[in-house]
């Protein structure tokens, strides 16, 4: 018969019971890492609101310009 000698370790690790702390860091690390990650904004460029208002101020003048290019052709083309 041979006899194998297990040390306490062995045990907890044959048992699963090892990894828990292994588990538990890994969580803790994930989780600071979604924490930095989330926090951390980027701050280059223009606000939401201004981006909106440039672009509303954009297409305002696109349909003015339209408006205006129409109005005249339709005026120089109305029989007298």
């Amino acid at each position: 018969m041979v006899h194998t000698r297990y040390t306490d370790e062995d045990e907890r690790s044959r048992r699963g019971e090892g990894n828990i702390m292994k588990h538990m860091t890994i969580w803790m690390i994930r989780l600071r890492l979604l924490a930095v990650e989330t926090t951390q904004r980027d701050e280059r460029g223009l606000s939401q609101s201004t981006e909106n208002a440039i672009l509303l101020a954009g297409a305002v003048t696109v349909a003015g310009i339209v408006i205006t290019v129409i109005t005249a052709y339709v005026k120089n083309h109305l029989p007298s």
